[in-house]
């Protein structure tokens, strides 16, 4: 209650409190814990309580726009990856012959042997699993993900122009995704990513 009068000393002797100390004297006054602080200015002033709410929120909402913007970055960086990894597709894997079908087949398939090699499971897999999500599987991919993926793409571009079948080149994604994602997740890398 706000008429309950307890003294700083009074309330340190009584439940040895040590978030809060009081000197006298010329240079003396009475210090808080932050936290201690915090919620005595909010008892006190319902105008600092809103504003410290506001502020806290406000902190929030930035925290997680320069999170929104690095996975916006991240994503864009494995789509530019992504020409790099269809030129050679281009180059290697599709012959003039084919219909534009069969084309989107052969890079359907190469985006899901990339999908397979990090997440487990193809893009047709994933949306049945999760059919109340938007957009696809890489849409809902980590930072750390994104930033594998995006590798995955230049290296299995190099895998097809170097004419490694692609149950080979599957192994040694797969193998590849492991490792990146071992060392981005236990050295703390995706931590300073993010």
């Amino acid at each position: 209650m706000n008429s309950y009068k307890l003294s700083v000393k009074e309330w340190i002797e009584k439940t040895n409190g040590i978030g809060l100390k009081a000197t006298a004297g010329r240079y003396g006054g009475t210090y808080a814990h932050k936290d201690i602080a915090f919620e005595f200015g909010m008892w006190i002033s319902a105008e600092f309580k809103v504003y410290l709410i506001k502020e806290f929120q406000r902190l929030k909402e930035n925290e997680n726009d320069s999170l929104r913007q690095e996975w916006n970055f991240q994503r864009t960086l494995a789509k530019v990856n992504y020409r790099i990894h269809t030129d050679a597709i281009k180059e290697k894997l599709t012959p003039p012959i084919l219909s534009k079908q069969q084309i989107h087949s052969i890079y359907a398939n190469e985006a899901d042997l990339l999908n397979v090699a990090l997440f487990g499971l193809t893009a047709k897999e994933w949306r049945e699993l999760n059919p109340k999500m938007e957009g696809n599987i890489r849409d809902q991919a980590t930072i750390e993900q994104l930033v594998v993926l995006s590798n995955l793409e230049s290296i299995n571009a190099m895998l097809i122009h170097q004419g490694i079948d692609q149950s080979q080149r599957l192994q040694q994604l797969n193998a590849m995704a492991i490792t990146q994602m071992k060392s981005l997740l236990n050295n703390g890398t995706g931590k300073k990513l993010k």
